[in-house]
């Protein structure tokens, strides 16, 4: 399901699970659950209120297409991991360029504002939306857009706090250079040792990653790109194959997370270009099936009712 909603981290093709769930990006794995209990509850055909047939269609739509995989994604600590990881990344390459960035809503403005108890404004301002997000169907992708604008800042925000370690004074930090000196002109030269070719873990578990692809054994490439974005969490060649990787495993979820991580960073990589190639057919194909099965259309509905 493709979501109207142009602001936030969707701006930024991410999709937003927490502002999806109403939930701050700190959220744990209980609140996380609670939540969607309770908007699962609101959206499920067995309990939804919605009086017209038309409000029941949309609300199982929600529930469905876009409640269930952010709850599919949050709700597991592996992808949930890797999740932040993507989100982590994105505050900090966003920090960097700050003054570029547009917000609309008033609660995101008002937290750009704020200079102190950041993460006590932040969740004053969740609340109020979280609560409303499900009332009205009409209003959700709203609803969404200005909760992903408050994740969006706070994760910005968060990336600045960057601490300096700074050398105590008093304390020498560089070493005592005419000490070396006098110390290394006592010792014999010795024959510099042969200089070996290095390579690196990262490029180790990459290549594996790939051979276990060509072998089908998707599973097992899952693993070792795992492993390689915990020691280089922004690889893009590693987002671009894992992502490759999930489309094999139809966890089309996953899949777009790490492609458009991807494709946010190196846009040229011939592997990010065949992932995203491989990730656009794949939501072509399951747009043709979803248009053909449904009896009407979901956004034509929506536009009529807005």
């Amino acid at each position: 399901m493709s979501f109207p909603i142009k602001h936030g981290l969707f701006k930024y093709s991410i999709e937003d699970h927490y502002a999806i769930l109403g939930l701050p990006v700190n959220a744990d794995s209980q609140v996380i659950r609670q939540r969607y209990l309770k908007i699962a509850y609101r959206l499920h055909p067995d309990t939804c209120k919605e009086k017209t047939e038309q409000g029941k269609k949309l609300a199982n739509k929600l529930l469905s297409k876009l409640v269930n995989p952010a709850y599919e994604v949050l709700s597991k600590e592996q992808s949930r991991s890797e999740y932040r990881i993507v989100l982590g990344q994105t505050g900090r390459t966003l920090a960097l360029e700050s003054d570029k960035i547009t917000v609309n809503s008033q609660s995101a403005k008002k937290l750009c504002e704020a200079t102190r108890n950041i993460d006590l404004v932040y969740l004053k301002l969740i609340n109020p939306l979280a609560t409303e997000q499900y009332q009205q169907l009409k209003e959700v992708f709203g609803k969404i857009a200005q909760l992903s604008e408050l994740n969006l800042v706070y994760l910005v925000m968060q990336s600045k706090k960057v601490s300096v370690v700074q050398t105590p004074s008093g304390v020498n930090s560089a070493p005592d250079t005419a000490k070396i000196t006098s110390q290394s002109q006592k010792l014999e030269k010795k024959p510099e040792p042969e200089k070996k070719s290095f390579v690196s873990p990262i490029d180790s578990s990459i290549r594996r990653a790939q051979e276990y692809l060509e072998r089908k054994n998707t599973s097992q490439a899952i693993v070792e790109l795992r492993e390689a974005l915990k020691t280089d969490p922004n690889n893009c060649l590693c987002h671009g194959l894992l992502g490759l990787a999930y489309l094999q495993e139809n966890q089309l979820t996953m899949a777009k997370i790490h492609i458009n991580k991807a494709w946010t960073g190196d846009r040229y990589n011939p592997i990010v270009i065949q992932a995203k190639q491989a990730l656009n057919k794949q939501l072509n194909d399951d747009k043709k099936s979803s248009d053909q099965s449904s009896d009407s259309g979901f956004f034509n509905w929506f536009k009529k009712n807005k």
